[in-house]
């Protein structure tokens, strides 16, 4: 799998300590970690949340990314812009069993943690264990046992509503202001981690006309 961090700018200073706890879990199971920033306060490509949940949703909807993760200061602000777009099925995690919870009901394809909210004395092993379940126990498997029939039954549901309710991800991209998709694509590393891994021509020629 790969996993694309995405930060944006009130919080792009824990960039590297976040890096380094999803690294740490994450790189023994073999899943790979894209860094796409912010990587400082001071980066030149400052990004908003709206702006994470846009370049968030290029990542999963041209295969250059398989999950994301991303945040802000309560992470409700990532969550929400995550979701505005298809084919992008955010979870809102504050703790591991969120995590886990998350990864068997709902089975998405992105996270938003609080990166201010709570985050105090031992917010590194928190992001470590959220890391843990998240990606340490499979996906979309049910919770409790008894509930999982429903819980897949249920999730197959969803995925069937979104996909009539939600526009492909062009004609989104179309309707939004130029300059707010073009700053969200801005930053340092986006060229060459996203077309190495891009899988959808489409969309990557649609990108290189916006760049």
């Amino acid at each position: 799998m790969r996993i694309a961090l995405i930060n944006e700018n009130s919080q792009a200073a824990k960039n590297e300590l976040i890096l380094t706890a999803l690294k740490s879990v994450v790189e023994p199971m073999g899943h790979t970690v894209d860094n796409y920033g912010m990587y400082t306060a001071q980066d030149e490509a400052q990004l908003t949340y709206v702006q994470a949940g846009i370049l968030g949703a290029i990542l999963l909807n041209s295969g250059a990314a398989d999950y994301v993760i991303t945040g802000c200061g309560t992470g409700e602000g990532a969550m929400l812009a995550m979701n505005s777009f298809p084919n992008v099925l955010c979870g809102h995690v504050e703790d591991p069993v969120d995590a886990y919870t998350f990864a068997h009901v709902n089975d998405g394809n992105a996270v938003a943690l609080p990166f201010a909210k709570g985050f105090g004395w031992g917010g590194e092993l928190n992001l470590t264990y959220i890391f843990e379940k998240l990606f340490g126990f499979g996906h979309g498997q049910g919770y409790p046992k008894e509930r999982v029939v429903p819980e897949q039954r249920n999730k197959k549901i969803l995925d069937a509503v979104r996909a009539q309710t939600l526009r492909p991800l062009t004609e989104c991209l179309d309707r939004i202001d130029r300059d707010l998709v073009k700053g969200a694509i801005a930053g340092e590393k986006f060229r060459e981690l996203f077309f190495a891994n891009c899988k959808d021509e489409a969309i990557a020629e649609y990108i290189r006309k916006l760049l």
